[in-house]
């Protein structure tokens, strides 16, 4: 072999030679690698238990119910808050809740710290006008007072019934807040059904909102869905808003709104006691004579509502009506409501529809607690509950394909509710 031509290739021989033995050697001479360290799982943090924003673990806590005449520094000065201090906390308090408000019935909680068992004085009283806000008078050196709201969660719900005593009633044994029928009654169906001629075996069915705070239900909610059935005929409802800066309506399937000039009638629960009729003997006055009105009966001090919008012409006390309003619409309308125990409204004063106007009584000719409502059209006394007006305007037409994606969502849910036959004994059927 030609030592200068295989030059070149002992020398490759002898730098892997001497490579291999340098790694070899490295891995003899080095400290073995660690194993890796073990995953040390940490226990998780328990949750410190708050109510109203206030830690449990600080606090001994005792919950009553406001006392008839009981006020807020009675309660107070048992937890050693002098009336100094409550005078300055009912200052504070003006911007956030008038205590004056606080209201017999309601409930309220006293926290008291845990660090001295022997010291009685308060640290938060907090007070729940209703079932989701909440009042904290923070009765520390700060003396400060704040609103807070529980965690409102929200479900829908379904409810059916067959009518056999009253709608109210019905609503009840179904399993839902009686309240709903009110909803469906006064808010929903008021301007297109006489509920005061609501029949054995009428129906409905309905999709409601439901509230609950802690699992428990608050409130009524909204009907967002409903069918009723009256004499054979289907009556549909859905509430319609198509964004959050709109006034939401309830419409039928066609997306005609459901809202008329007039209520049926000026009170949400009571019972027809006399039909508007051309003779009819008067119980006080004892002989026949027109009645050209329509008497709904109901128990003292129930609240009276203007049936359509106007301007109230009277309100004044007559020998034979009694306290009573009067209002003109337009000129074609007027009502008047007569026998109130009080009334709620002056002489040129504008109403809304719905708007309280007085209360039931039985003031001037009357031997019973009602109100007569009367209604004319064009100057003419006429049968309020025979007359027929049209609807208000209808869906707009850029609003319509949302509309109806709305519609045949809830009639599915509708069409899947089963019908509830509803039992009990038959008798006259009515509001409530």
């Amino acid at each position: 072999m030609n030592l200068k031509s295989s030059a070149p290739l002992l020398i490759f021989l002898i730098s892997v030679t001497l490579g291999a033995g340098f790694i070899l050697f490295s891995a003899l001479s080095s400290e073995p690698a660690a194993p890796p360290a073990p995953v040390v799982k940490k226990a998780p943090v328990p949750a410190v238990p708050r109510e109203f924003g206030l830690s449990l673990d600080s606090f001994n806590v005792t919950t009553s119910t406001v006392k008839r005449n009981e006020f807020l520094s009675n309660i107070l000065q048992r937890h050693q808050i002098d009336l100094s201090e409550i005078s300055m906390l009912s200052q504070k308090a003006k911007e956030v809740f008038d205590v004056r408000k606080i209201a017999a019935g309601n409930s309220y909680a006293i926290f008291t710290p845990k660090v001295n068992a022997g010291e009685a004085r308060a640290a938060y009283f907090v007070y729940q006008p209703n079932p989701v806000d909440y009042i904290v008078y923070d009765l520390r050196d700060s003396m400060r007072v704040y609103a807070g709201k529980h965690k409102v969660t929200t479900r829908m719900k379904t409810v059916s019934g067959t009518i056999n005593s009253s709608l109210y009633e019905t609503f009840e044994k179904g399993g839902a807040n009686p309240a709903l029928s009110m909803q469906l009654a006064q808010d929903i169906y008021g301007w297109v059904i006489n509920f005061y001629a609501i029949k054995k075996d009428d129906w409905f069915k309905v999709q409601y909102e439901q509230s609950y705070v802690k699992g428990e239900p608050v409130g009524t909610g909204r009907i967002v869905s409903a069918v009723f059935s009256h004499e054979g005929k289907e009556y549909d409802a859905y509430y319609f808003r198509p964004d959050s800066a709109s006034r939401g309506e309830y419409y039928d399937e066609e997306g005609n709104s459901l809202r008329r000039a007039f209520l049926k009638a000026p009170l949400k629960f009571s019972r027809i006691s006399s039909r508007y009729t051309q003779r009819r003997f008067h119980p006080v006055q004892k002989r026949w004579k027109a009645h050209l009105g329509t008497d709904f009966a109901a128990p003292s001090g129930t609240p009276i509502v203007a049936t359509g919008t106007g301007v109230v012409t009277e309100s004044r006390y007559s020998k034979y009506n009694g306290n009573y309003v009067k209002i003109r619409h337009n000129g074609t309308y007027t009502t008047q409501y007569l026998h109130m125990s009080k009334r709620a409204v002056r002489r040129g004063q504008h109403v809304s529809q719905g708007e309280v106007i007085g209360y039931v009584g039985s003031t001037g000719l009357a031997t019973g607690p009602h109100v007569c409502y009367r209604f004319w059209k064009n100057g003419r006394q006429v049968d309020a509950l025979k007359q027929h007006f049209p609807p208000a305007e209808p869906v707009a037409e850029a609003l319509r394909p949302a509309f109806e994606r709305m519609v045949a969502s809830a009639r599915q849910v509708l069409a899947g509710i089963p019908m509830e036959t509803g039992e009990g004994p038959e008798e006259e059927l009515a509001m409530r």
